[in-house]
């Protein structure tokens, strides 16, 4: 899995569109081997970043959790203490 791809789910506050088709241009750049898609295969590169963005949305969107919702300064601060300890 690309490690640049967050969790998005169970957040307050939620997830936002721009993160979510942030997400799926990651997904499909690291599907395709490609940052910048060829003039030719651009219209099929931003087809599949909407498409999977859509999907991602409406899954984000219907699933449920009995958990509370992540705090997102809590999460950050936790990624970057494993980053630190990774790099270090």
């Amino acid at each position: 899995m690309c490690r640049n791809i967050k969790t998005l789910f169970n957040f307050d506050p939620p997830a936002t569109h721009d993160e979510i088709r942030d997400a799926a241009l990651q997904f499909v750049r690291k599907l395709s081997g490609s940052t910048k898609p060829s003039k030719k295969n651009e219209e099929a590169f931003n087809r599949a970043v909407d498409s999977i963005a859509e999907a991602a949305h409406e899954l984000l969107h219907s699933m449920e959790t009995h958990q509370h919702p992540r705090n997102r300064e809590e999460e950050a601060v936790k990624a970057k203490a494993r980053s630190a300890l990774r790099f270090a």
